[in-house]
């Protein structure tokens, strides 16, 4: 489940970016978010990252996103960039050589699923506050044991 949970952070990414399918390029999830890690609550016993911030660059018939997070690790930094792009149209689509994604627009907010190699998952709804300043993902991992763990990830707008 930790495998999962290292890219669990990049799902909610994947829900924001269906929005612009819905929602033109003036999609208000379109722009630069940074995790707030004291707002955020992680599920017992995953990676934390030491920094994250999220780029959504591409909102329509398809999502594109970017997503720089620093670990430390024995006195060591490493900054580590991940790039997707995915169709934004409900269905599971690959987004690396062992991991699918879909997301969807809902009306009350975005869901998203990432799929990984043995069965585990990472479903979450990401919701906009009334300002649009602070995005909130509620998810649950799901272990390829089928044992859930919920979470929820907070990002302000940059």
């Amino acid at each position: 489940m930790n495998r999962i949970r290292g890219i669990s952070v990049v799902t909610g990414l994947c829900a924001v970016l269906a929005a612009g399918s819905a929602r033109a390029d003036g999609s208000p999830f379109v722009g630069r978010w940074h995790w707030n890690r004291a707002q955020s609550t992680l599920p017992p016993g995953g990676p934390v990252p030491n920094d994250l911030t999220s780029e959504i660059s591409r909102a329509d018939s398809h999502v594109k996103w970017s997503v720089t997070t620093l670990t430390r690790d024995l006195g060591t930094e490493a900054w580590h960039i991940e790039t997707f792009e995915a169709a934004a149209d409900g269905e599971s689509h690959p987004i690396s050589s062992d991991t699918a994604a879909s997301c969807r627009v809902a009306s009350d907010g975005l869901q998203t699923t990432l799929k990984g190699p043995d069965g585990q998952s990472d479903t979450q709804t990401c919701t906009l506050s009334a300002d649009r300043k602070q995005m909130t993902c509620s998810g649950t991992l799901t272990g390829r044991d089928g044992e859930t763990v919920k979470y929820v990830d907070v990002y302000d707008r940059m």
